[in-house]
């Protein structure tokens, strides 16, 4: 079967109520078939098509239940309701972060059709996987429900602790700042770290067409990192950015090109460190105008770097109140994670290549960073994306409802029933959580 068929011919162009009315115009009535086919402006089918259905009527026990429709799935190997039941698990399994491939997909329906006693093609037994063309037509059949996506990694650690218990606490202890000091949205702020590397992903380019292999010049195999720390507040704006550079000594040229205001530091691994946090702070409190008149308040995540005894001394002493993210949950609940830096690396990898078009033949170096960081930070950082990031995490307006119960699928898969629960080792998850409902019930 082609993948694009071309149709060629009119059928179920006559509706089913219509045919019905000339079907028992033939067999109640006593007309001919001549007379009630295409010949009849009003009904318009074919002789043959009418004759077909008429032997179909006549044949039915229960006249009541015959269908006036073209069967074209008569070839169809899985049911309606059965490629239903595929589609709810497909989905499922995305919610679960076990999301199937197309090919596992493809095997999957050879063996829901084998569990079920459903004969296939040779070609599904051969290869013990449905074929390529059912993959097709099962997409398109259900395009508004499933389609093709390219998924993004998530460490088990991610799945497991994105859940209700640690997402209410951690709402519990932010509706406790709220209420203790009252803060506005242009005193809540969000601080987080990236890395800006000397080597760009390659974006899509023309070329010839049938050209098995197209290739883009990045700077190096393996490029230097310097850390940028971005700082965000809930009215939309942001601080200067705070860049750690790998090395022992910092220099000023060091960030040229930078957004205006930008600091900096060196550490020789490039990375975020204690000492350098402090300086970060300093930049922030200069930046923020915070005191114990006008706290503010700064969440972040837990990183080993921001908890010092010289960090809660200098915020203590500045009114800076430090609300750490529940571990490895930063990538739902952190604002500059979900609508900031996301655009940020697609606008810095663009800034990159425009830089290496530039200057063919030269090497990017750490030196370049800033010149390219300070081309994409105003894109990315709009008053539009940054509020969004607030938004959709619920941190302002506050909302401790703002994930949907779904959301927190992922961390089910980990779930362990109590040790006073009776044994269910062996049973599928679902069986498992069955018996607790039945128990629970009784």
């Amino acid at each position: 079967m082609a993948r694009n068929r071309k149709r060629k011919t009119n059928r179920e162009t006559v509706p089913s109520s219509h045919m019905k009315e000339a079907v028992l115009e033939v067999v109640e009535k006593k007309r001919s078939i001549k007379s009630v086919s295409s010949f009849s402006s009003f009904y318009d089918i074919k002789r043959t098509t009418l004759r077909r259905y008429i032997i179909k009527y006549r044949k039915a026990d229960d006249k009541d239940i015959v269908s006036f429709v073209p069967k074209y799935n008569a070839r169809q190997v899985l049911s309606e309701e059965q490629e239903l039941m595929l589609v709810d698990y497909l989905l499922s399994a995305a919610k679960y972060n076990y999301g199937h491939s197309p090919m596992m997909a493809r095997r999957l329906a050879h063996e829901f059709a084998v569990a079920n006693d459903i004969d296939g093609p040779y070609a599904w037994l051969r290869n013990c996987a449905a074929g390529e063309e059912w993959m097709t037509g099962f997409l398109r059949r259900h395009k508004l429900s499933l389609s093709i996506r390219t998924p993004e990694a998530t460490s088990l650690g991610r799945g497991s602790a994105f859940n209700v218990h640690n997402v209410q606490k951690f709402f519990d202890n932010l509706d406790t700042v709220y209420k203790r000091h009252q803060y506005g949205p242009e005193a809540i702020f969000n601080c987080d770290k990236t890395a800006l590397t000397t080597v760009q992903r390659p974006v899509k380019v023309i070329a010839g067409k049938g050209i098995k292999q197209v290739r883009a010049v990045t700077s190096q195999e393996k490029g230097q990192l310097v850390t940028a720390c971005c700082t965000i507040n809930a009215l939309g704006n942001s601080i200067p950015p705070f860049m750690v550079y790998p090395r022992v000594h910092f220099q000023n040229h060091m960030i040229a090109g930078s957004p205006a205001g930008t600091a900096g530091t060196a550490h020789p691994s490039g990375w975020m460190t204690s000492d350098c946090f402090v300086v970060y702070l300093k930049h922030f409190i200069y930046h923020s105008k915070s005191s114990q008149s006008q706290p503010v308040l700064l969440i972040l995540d837990n990183h080993e770097s921001h908890i010092s005894i010289e960090d809660l001394d200098l915020c203590k002493t500045n009114g800076v109140t430090l609300l750490t993210l529940p571990p490895h949950c930063s990538h739902e609940m952190q604002p500059l994670d979900v609508s900031v830096y996301g655009p940020l690396k697609k606008f810095y990898n663009d800034a990159c290549t425009g830089w290496m078009h530039s200057n063919p033949g030269i090497p990017m170096t750490i030196y370049n960073i800033s010149q390219c960081f300070g081309e994409a930070y105003p894109s990315a950082f709009c008053q539009k994306n940054i509020q969004a990031g607030f938004r959709s995490t619920g941190i302002w307006p506050f909302n401790r409802n703002i994930f949907e119960s779904n959301r927190f699928a992922g961390a089910h898969v980990t779930d362990r029933l109590p040790p006073s629960e009776p044994a269910t080792e062996g049973m599928p998850l679902a069986a498992c959580r069955f018996a607790v409902y039945c128990i629970n019930s009784s």
